[in-house]
């Protein structure tokens, strides 16, 4: 399809912003050029905090009961409706339950892939806390300087570490470090920048950012494998953080398999460093299912139903 590009412009006040719009878009798509020696691919789980509820609503207390008062009354204070009662809240209002990733590192060619779950115990009282998860969240953080990548991490994950660690009266471990210049070292904020890479604004903006489950199926990713985010806040009322705990390794795995067909296609992974890199994580998985992580078998079915799928294109 031929466009006349100075009819838009001259005759044309709506296409002309609409033309303008879509160079914007398509000049902000692609925005990392390189990967770290130490990159994290990582998920962040919460739940409406109860507690955020009784201190400034007076809503809650102890027991099941008490906390899911309290998230009622959080999703009510956000404008919940019969269609939508659990609206999207304020990251700030919200209490961190699980991070998982895989930390990549490259060591003299060598690619190395570990999957970080916290916490890394869900039966012990003080690692599940919010502010045990965030410490060692921070640590890992500030003494690898990783570079950071997420889907949806500029507008809720880096955010919701921030706002939670401050609220817990954390020190940052060095993650809220900058340098004086762009170039003289990892900085976190940079509006531009490899060390943040958020996947959601690469490959759409505003209507046209594809949620990680639809972009991750469409490529013969796994997206949600049997729950989804909604599902939190009732497994952790449920008692079952094990079971958000094994949902946030599937959305990590997802997300640094969507990374590296991201990274494949600006040309930062060849063909042949693309399919090593599917084969570690899948290596990974079985790995775990030795290990006892039974629940990467279901991850593992459903990537390969997609494979058989995207195949016929």
């Amino acid at each position: 399809m031929l466009i006349d590009f100075q009819f838009l412009c001259k005759y044309n006040g709506a296409g002309r912003i609409a033309l303008t719009n879509g160079l914007r878009l398509a000049s902000s798509l692609f925005v990392f050029k390189t990967i770290a020696p130490c990159l994290f691919s990582f998920d962040i789980e919460w739940i409406p905090d109860p507690l955020s509820a009784e201190i400034l609503h007076g809503v809650g207390g102890e027991g099941v009961q008490a906390y899911e008062d309290g998230m009622k009354r959080l999703w009510a204070e956000a404008g919940a409706t019969e269609e939508q009662p659990q609206p999207y809240l304020k990251t700030v209002l919200c209490r961190i339950v699980s991070i998982a990733g895989i930390f990549r590192e490259v060591s003299q060619g060598e690619v190395k892939l570990k999957l970080v779950s916290l916490p890394s115990d869900t039966g012990d009282s003080e690692k599940i806390k919010e502010k045990s998860i965030l410490q060692t969240m921070l640590k890992a953080i500030g003494s690898r300087k990783p570079q950071l990548v997420g889907y949806n991490s500029h507008n809720a994950d880096v955010p919701i570490i921030i706002q939670r660690s401050i609220v817990n009266g954390l020190f940052g471990e060095g993650m809220g470090e900058r340098p004086d210049k762009p170039w003289e070292g990892v900085d976190y904020f940079a509006q531009s920048g490899d060390f943040n890479v958020d996947l959601a604004p690469i490959l759409g903006r505003f209507a046209q950012t594809p949620k990680l489950n639809e972009i991750a199926t469409l490529c013969g990713i796994p997206g949600k494998v049997d729950t989804d985010g909604g599902s939190v806040s009732g497994m952790w009322l449920q008692g079952d953080l094990q079971g958000i705990v094994n949902y946030n390794e599937f959305d990590a795995i997802t997300t640094h398999l969507l990374w590296a067909r991201v990274a494949h296609f600006g040309g930062l992974l060849g063909d042949e460093a693309y399919e090593q890199e599917q084969a570690l994580i899948r290596d990974l998985m079985v790995k775990g299912i030795a290990e006892g992580k039974t629940h990467f078998e279901r991850y593992i079915e459903e990537w390969e139903r997609l494979q058989k799928l995207v195949a016929k294109r």
